[in-house]
């Protein structure tokens, strides 16, 4: 089938590299199927334990084809796995799929009804006619001068989100045909199930083509349609139902609720607002001072932009909807306790409100978002309905009296203010300057510019200055006010101080204020709090009231509220279970301090969880069977279940079939499954032979516990926290996951990944492009932390020549070792250079893999490796020396063991992440007579004189580089000066030169006094110095050299880098020996400089008196670095 959209970046250049790595994959693949490589089993019975390690990613949502995104996350898992199996372990990656909840019903009733619109071919579909859009309207004209009355009616082109959101994709045909299904199949799509079977076989095909090391005999998809798996959920939540203490429990509780679907709307069951949870306020009753508003004429009120007070309030129209009852604005806050200080409150004048009846005495101001959601919270007279009496701008309110509760004024008015949010709270915002910097600072300005705003001082000046309420440690008895004046806020203009001041105020109300007026006055604000809330409450003068903290919309397009609703929940939070989580979090591996960070952070708000809905996908309660089990509560312990699913069912994913032990699903009573997770009792009543089912209990007991899970860090807010609740509820501690790594979003060069812009890629489109191995060479270097990753064409596309090239290089010199051209016996310094970079680079890859961090191993394994490789062919074979004629020149050649070794080592090191690519090279090019995937990870023991070699070859390759960046500058600089000073004088043509190098055995005197000084002066428990040093060189005399500043402050530096290892400056090689090894090296290495011979002087050898220019270049020569003259 044809795939989703391909990421509009250029061809890879050329297609005959891909396509050979391409067709070297496909013929590993069919080796790795045909030998089942990646099927792992426990050890039979009597059989010994041998390592395991079993690692598990989220099974993604089959409502399309994976993407890069779902592919980054696993690949963590594929690398690790792969790794650990070289470690000897039996490593184990299973990988379901999931298909419960809302997302795939929604989709296809959305299809049903597009079938009944256009019919089952869709053919009745006519595209909207396109729409010609004016060019944007500029915004300065010509002449400069900005254009204050644009005009409103004009069509803008859209540019940014907004352009990149308008798709065209309409329809839920449209967007199936996007994805690259026949528009013949589109209408079997109207049935739910055939979404189950047939995106998991497409992910399982995209999978295998990656080169995953899957078990699939393990694999299933989810719901009550696989018999197997619905039972092991169903005996889940029986343990969690009969656990003491419960952990499922019933009862009313406020919920994001879906109208439209008529059931609550959990995370996976949204389209948007995933993460937003319930915010719940207090709302406050403001009485409008009707009668006071009747019993003054219009003509005698005051006015509001020419209209007086509450005219449409009073008008006949709204009177006579209105009735008898009492109105009252009513203003969403989280602080009641500040009521006490109410001196008016605010609306956004150009909000629309609305008055709704809540019973036959009631009605209430505020939004129609906010009674939406009272009317679903049982606010009003008939749950879910809304009865708006009238339609009122916030202008209409202006000047309005009211009469707020716990306020010390018996009267208040309605004042305008900037920034009043339509969507959050009810649109009424409650006033206390005293303890609120943004209703503080708004009174200022509408008190200062009185006209401007369209309201009376009289309305204002009584109430201040503010009246205190609460005193705090931090600002005194009016915090508002002394924070604004701290922070010098001047209008309501400067948000950015307001949101500093507030943060600030609120904090030090909540956890220092103690209540100065009222029934609690000399409580602290963390208790009165509570109370003043149940007191007004009881008074009938507020309510509770909730809503989304944002907005949120259901996979049915529509937008949520909150509900109070009966229903199953889980209990989390609740403390016995909390400190479980708490406990089992503390013996995690979290990889990160961020990611442990965020655990705690969700353990310390997370509550109830709403658990069961009405409709859509999935595993019915077992207690309660009208409810389905909701989309993240049924997949928090099912890794439990890979452990046997290759028994029950292994080879289909729907469980139609009975797997190898022969078990029926109905014969899965929650018993059974008590025999084999939790250790239970061999159950009399089963039919099942105990040898069989002790085959399952060993498959778990040997994989559990989980080993690792590794996921985006967007699931550390619900599911793994989820993951470890359960585990900890069901589970004893032996079995709790022992690690989570946790990774961030992957960006599509550079950019967010998304089929709106266009910037989008899924796997299908990503391995048809690079193939398998370059997609996972990038996928291992697009990142490893916790911020978001980078997967980068180029970096993909040049995978796929670097693999190309590496394969062609091993294949021409093993063609040379076949050929005798490479030489044996014994290594040379060169050879066991190499052999130690080997080592070396062996034990870090290893390490970066234990880590689990591929990008460095990435540039260990592949990059450092081919460097290494690169050197030692320099130094054997003088390979990539500019300036030099190889004809002329003698080498002593690569030598063949060690050549092979290297290929062998490379192979085995890239084998996780480029495994197709190493098979290649190990089975068909090493002629291995097995895979490498049952290779073991390589040993290379570091030769005992390793950092001798090491450290020589570093000095060795460095002193040629150094001699020619020094003649460069000092040419260009000499250049500079019309040709004065140069470096060394021309040679004559066919003129050769000497390359004088002077070596010392000993540093300068003062620089082994002034480390001796700084020696004294670390402080090794603090790991700095004592500042003392300065004192003591100055003492010594030392501060007279000019040289000596300098050179301590690089040593110093050196030592906070290093630590009191860099005091010791000896060399841990011979440098005149190792130099005179090297010569020809050296030689090579300044060839271009047209030098055809090196002496080596030591420096203790320069006599006084001697050759002047001599003694001037050995002067500056210490051990290591030695200085040079060229003749």
């Amino acid at each position: 089938m044809s795939t989703t959209k391909v990421n509009p970046t250029s061809a890879p250049k050329g297609t005959v590299k891909r396509d050979a790595l391409y067709e070297l994959e496909q013929k590993a693949q069919a080796r790795w199927e045909a030998e089942k490589m990646f099927e792992v089993n426990a050890p039979g019975a009597g059989e010994p334990l041998e390592p395991k390690f079993m690692a598990t990613f989220p099974f993604p949502y089959m409502n399309g084809l994976l993407h890069l995104g779902h592919s980054f996350s696993l690949s963590k898992v594929e690398f690790a796995v792969a790794y650990e199996r070289m470690k000897g372990k039996r490593a184990l990656f299973p990988f379901g799929f999931h298909v419960t909840g809302m997302p795939i019903k929604a989709c296809a009733d959305k299809l049903k009804k597009e079938i009944e619109m256009f019919g089952p071919d869709f053919s009745g579909y006519k595209p909207p006619a396109p729409v010609e859009e004016e060019p944007e309207a500029p915004t300065t004209p010509p002449n400069g001068v900005a254009n204050t009355s644009v005009d409103p009616t004009k069509i803008v082109k859209k540019h940014g989100k907004a352009a990149a959101k308008n798709t065209g994709l309409t329809y839920q045909f449209q967007i199936m045909q996007s994805m690259g299904v026949p528009k013949d199949e589109i209408q079997k799509f109207a049935d739910t199930t055939h979404w189950l079977y047939y995106f998991p076989p497409l992910a399982v095909e995209d999978l295998k083509k990656l080169g995953m090391h899957v078990d699939w005999r393990r694999s299933f998809f989810t719901t009550d349609i696989n018999k197997y798996f619905d039972s092991f959920v169903r005996w889940q939540f029986n343990k969690l139902r009969t656990s003491t203490p419960p952990r499922v429990q019933f009862g009313e509780r406020y919920t994001i609720y879906s109208p439209l679907d008529g059931q609550p709307c959990m995370d996976h069951d949204r389209s948007q607002g995933e993460g937003v949870g319930v915010q719940e306020y207090t709302g406050i009753k403001l009485q409008v001072l009707l009668d006071d508003l009747r019993a003054q004429p219009e003509g005698e009120r005051d006015t509001v932009k020419g209209a007086p007070v509450g005219q449409k309030l009073t008008s006949a129209e709204v009177s006579s909807q209105i009735g008898n009852r009492k109105v009252y604005l009513v203003a969403a806050t989280l602080r009641p306790e500040t009521m006490y200080g109410q001196t008016n409150c605010y609306v956004g004048v150009d909000i629309p409100y609305g008055v709704y009846a809540v019973n036959d005495t009631e009605a209430w101001v505020c939004t129609e978002r906010a009674a939406r959601n009272m009317a679903f919270q049982g606010l009003f007279e008939e749950k879910g309905v809304i009865k708006k009496l009238a339609t009122l701008k916030g202008w209409d309110l202006v000047g309005v009296p009211l009469s707020a509760p716990l306020s010390p004024f018996q009267k208040v008015y309605t004042l305008p203010m900037e920034g009043v949010s339509p969507t959050k709270g009810t649109g009424v915002v409650t006033s206390v300057p005293s303890d609120s910097p943004d209703d503080y600072i708004t009174l200022m300005d509408l008190l200062k510019k009185a006209q401007y705003y369209n309201v009376e001082k009289k309305w204002i000046e009584p109430f201040l200055p503010p009246r205190p309420i609460i005193r705090t440690k931090e600002f005194g008895d009016l915090s508002a006010v002394r924070a604004v004046e701290q922070l010098k806020i001047q209008s309501q203009k400067d948000t950015k101080q307001l949101a500093d001041a507030k943060e600030m105020v609120y904090k030090a109300g909540f956890y220092h204020g103690v209540m100065t007026v009222g029934e609690f006055a000399g409580k602290p604000v963390q208790e009165a709090k509570p109370l003043v809330r149940a007191e007004l409450i009881k008074n009938g003068q507020a309510f509770a009231y909730c809503e989304p903290e944002g907005l949120v919309i259901s996979r049915s397009g529509d937008e949520c509220v909150v509900t109070l609703a009966p229903q199953w929940y889980m209990d989390y939070g609740e403390e016995s279970w909390k400190k479980l989580a708490e406990e089992c979090l503390a013996q995690m591996e979290t990889f990160s301090t961020e990611t442990r960070n965020q655990f705690e952070k969700t353990l310390d708000w997370l509550k109830q969880w709403a658990c069961s809905r009405s409709f859509g996908l999935g595993t019915r309660l077992p207690w309660d069977p009208q409810y389905l089990i909701e989309s993240l509560s049924d997949s928090t312990i099912y890794m439990a279940y890979y452990t046997v699913a290759h028994l029950l069912h292994g080879g289909n994913l729907d469980g139609s079939q009975p797997g190898k032990a022969g078990i029926k699903a109905d014969q899965l009573t929650d018993e059974v499954w008590d025999y084999i997770l939790v250790g239970g009792a061999y159950p009399s009543s089963t039919t099942i032979p105990q040898p069989t089912l002790d085959e399952l209990r060993r498959e778990f007991e040997y994989f559990y516990p989980l080993d690792l899970r590794c996921s985006g860090k967007d699931l550390v807010n619900n599911h793994l926290t989820f993951f470890i609740y359960n585990h900890t509820a069901i589970f004893p501690k032996e079995k709790w996951p022992k690690a989570v790594r946790s990774n961030g979003h992957l960006l599509l060069n550079g950019d967010k990944m998304s089929k709106s812009t266009g910037n989008f890629l899924t796997l299908r489109d990503a391995i048809k492009r690079y193939g398998a191995d370059a997609t996972r060479f990038a996928l291992a270097d697009a990142g490893d932390g916790v911020e978001d990753a980078n997967f980068l064409d180029k970096t993909a596309d040049d995978a796929i020549l670097k693999l190309f090239t590496e394969k062609e290089w091993i294949e021409e010199v093993l063609a040379d070792i076949q050929a005798g051209k490479l030489r044996d016996g014994e290594y040379t310094w060169n050879d066991r250079v190499f052999e130690a970079e080997l080592a070396k680079l062996v034990g870090e890859a290893d390490q970066a893999y234990k880590n689990m961090l591929y990008r460095e191993t990435i540039k260990i394994a592949f990059y450092e490796m081919v460097n290494a490789r690169g050197l030692y062919r320099k130094a054997t074979l003088g390979e990539g020396v500019a300036g030099l004629n190889l004809g002329e020149e003698k080498f002593e050649g690569m030598h063949r063991g060690l050549v092979e070794r290297y290929i062998e080592l490379q192979a085995l090191m890239l084998a996780p992440i480029a495994p197709h690519w190493a098979e290649h090279v190990w089975s068909d090019l090493l002629k291995k007579p097995d895979s490498i995937q049952r290779a073991r990870w390589p040993t290379a023991p570091q030769p005992s004189d390793s950092a001798e070699l090491l450290a020589a070859a570093e000095y060795v390759r460095g002193l040629g580089s150094r001699i020619r960046s020094a003649e460069d500058a000092a040419a260009k600089k000499a250049a500079k000066k019309g040709g004065k000073g140069a470096a060394a004088p021309a040679a004559e043509e066919g003129a050769t030169k000497t390359l004088r190098l002077y070596v010392a055995n000993s540093f300068p005197e003062w620089q082994d006094e002034a480390v001796a000084i700084l020696r004294d002066a670390w402080d090794g428990e603090k790991k700095g110095f004592t500042g003392k040093e300065k004192e003591v060189l100055a003492k010594k005399g030392l501060m007279k050299n000019k040289a000596v500043m300098p050179f301590v402050m690089t040593m110093k530096q050196s030592v906070e880098a290093n630590g009191s290892s860099a005091f010791d400056r000896k060399l841990p090689f011979d440098e005149v020996a190792i130099l005179n090894l090297n010569l020809e090296f050296v030689r090579r290495e300044v060839a271009a400089l047209k030098v055809t011979k090196v002496d080596i002087v030591r420096k203790e050898e320069i006599k006084e008196g001697g050759d002047a220019e001599d003694v001037k270049k050995a002067e500056g020569s210490v051990p290591g670095v030695p200085t040079y003259r060229i003749l």
